[in-house]
Order: C-alpha cells, then structure tokens, then sequence
C-alpha cells in the first residue's frame, strides 16, 4: 500500500516527469535525496513503469481524433489486429473490451478524407460506429 507522501510524488511525476528530485522533494516536503530514493522504490516495485511525453497531435498535423467502437464478424480477429497494426500512424490506442463491442480503437487522422478512406477499408473488416472527439 502506497503512503500520502507516495501518492504525491506520483502526482507531481504525472504532471511533469521531467521535475528534478530537489524541485520534487521541496513539492513533497523531502529532501533530493530522500525523494530519489523513493522514486527508486516506486520504480524498483513496478509501480512506475516508464517516463514518457505528451505530444500535442494537432500541432503534429493531425487534426481529426476518432474513437471507433469496433464490432468483429467473427471469432477470427486477426485480420483487424492485422489491418490496424499496417496502418499505425492512427493508432493512438487499441483497447480489447468487455462489453458490447470487441474493441475501443482511438485514432488520429490528417483530415476527413484518410479518416474515410481508413473507415472504408476497415470496413471490410469489421462493422464499427464512429464518434469524433470534440474537446478534451
């Protein structure tokens, strides 16, 4: 079970991973060195897997973000794992669901035409329903 002090240092991470463990630790109320120590548990515990960045995918050039509730005609799903894993570029996440549906594929697309010529393909191989997020 993590403390309160844990779970703040989680939060600060979360926010900004780039903080240095003097700045965290004054956040937190620790010293650096108390702070790296840990993170370090926190890490050596799984708890934090990784560090990553936020990339702002419409200044990348993508401007339409979908999620695409997709519906797979049979058992067989790897001819859609396969279709989506050939076209990754707008594939932010693809996530296997309980539920109504198969799958939850969130995508970013360019414009309104590839989102169309990629709906047009997979519908070849799976049935979906279409929503475009409009704020975030």
């Amino acid at each position: 079970m993590l403390d309160h002090t844990d779970m703040h240092i989680l939060k600060e991470l979360t926010e900004n991973s780039r903080i240095t463990m003097k700045e965290l630790g004054e956040k937190v109320h620790l010293t650096g060195p108390a702070t790296s120590a840990r993170v370090a548990k926190l890490e050596d515990k799984g708890i934090i897997e990784g560090y990553t960045i936020k990339v702002n995918q419409q200044k990348m050039g993508y401007l339409v973000h979908a999620i695409i509730h997709i519906y797979t005609k049979s058992t067989n799903h790897q001819p859609y794992l396969s279709f989506i894993k050939e076209r990754d570029e707008y594939v932010i996440s693809n996530y296997k669901i309980s539920g109504e549906t198969c799958y939850l594929l969130e995508c970013k697309f360019p414009d309104n035409q590839i989102l169309d010529e990629f709906l047009t393909r997979l519908s070849n191989v799976v049935s979906y329903k279409l929503s475009i997020v409009i704020n975030k």
